[in-house]
């Protein structure tokens, strides 16, 4: 699964390497620990245009009655993501980039779970395969969602976990956002093949456990500054600079 993953890099790198329209109160924070439940980054196409904004990560179906589902949507196993409830009208007209330049996985050892970051040997952004939804509850509330897809671990990977996030290759990248394209079998199949040797993982400090820290300390290697540390004064909760839900896109970008 993927349960936490960074965004380090200067906006204009993210910019530049998916180009994509925002609306004019959008507002950008290098992220080390991103965690479910909070707005993430991500990208859709109208089919002329790409927009950026945020959506909370956590899916919620539009047919729920209690937003809490989402909790529990983090993550969508794209073997079966097409015939699952929550997940199929998404997977046809709803799909996502979700920029990322690392995820967290945890490593089972006989001195417990140690957590490891994964990113591209060449320490570039790439994205994630998102799907996403707009739940309206019965007093006017609006949460725009999303979950990110998972698929088997790369080789180099697989020793840590045995799921990883669906990573789409760049060539692929307009044909996932196409709201076009309305039968995405083919274009999944492709998706489904774990990349190969092009992700490493290294050991990070234990602060990572806590989604309240949310600061440099969390990539360093663990070797840097030692495997244990609480989380301090210096690890603040993301939540007090989080952008404010309900409003993930520039006007006109919340529907395909």
């Amino acid at each position: 699964m993927c349960g936490r993953y960074t965004l380090t890099v200067d906006f204009q790198v993210v910019f530049e390497r998916f180009g994509f329209q925002t609306a004019g109160d959008f507002t950008y924070t290098p992220r080390y620990n991103i965690a479910p439940s909070q707005p993430v980054l991500a990208i859709i196409s109208d089919g002329r245009v790409r927009r950026g904004g945020y959506l909370r990560w956590g899916l919620v179906p539009p047919w729920a009655k209690d937003p809490s589902i989402g909790n529990r949507m983090i993550n969508a196993r794209i073997e079966t993501a097409a015939t699952k409830p929550a997940f199929r009208e998404a997977i046809r007209h709803r799909r996502c980039l979700i920029p990322a330049d690392g995820f967290y996985e945890w490593k089972s050892t006989a001195g417990g779970k140690i957590p490891m970051r994964c990113t591209l040997r060449s320490r570039e952004v790439f994205a994630f395969a998102g799907l996403w939804e707009t739940w309206k509850g019965t007093e006017g509330k609006i949460l725009h969602t999303c979950t990110i897809l998972t698929t088997a671990a790369a080789p180099s990977l697989a020793s840590i976990h045995d799921r990883m996030p669906v990573i789409v290759p760049r060539e692929l990248e307009q044909p996932w956002l196409d709201p076009g394209l309305k039968d995405p079998e083919a274009l999944l199949r492709q998706l489904r093949r774990p990349p190969g040797e092009d992700f490493e993982a290294y050991e990070v400090s234990r602060l990572v456990n806590s989604a309240g820290v949310d600061d440099p300390r969390c990539i360093e290697p663990a070797a840097a500054k030692g495997r244990n540390g609480a989380p301090s004064s210096a690890g603040t909760p993301h939540g007090e600079e989080s952008p404010p839900e309900g409003t993930p896109m520039p006007e006109g970008g919340t529907g395909t």
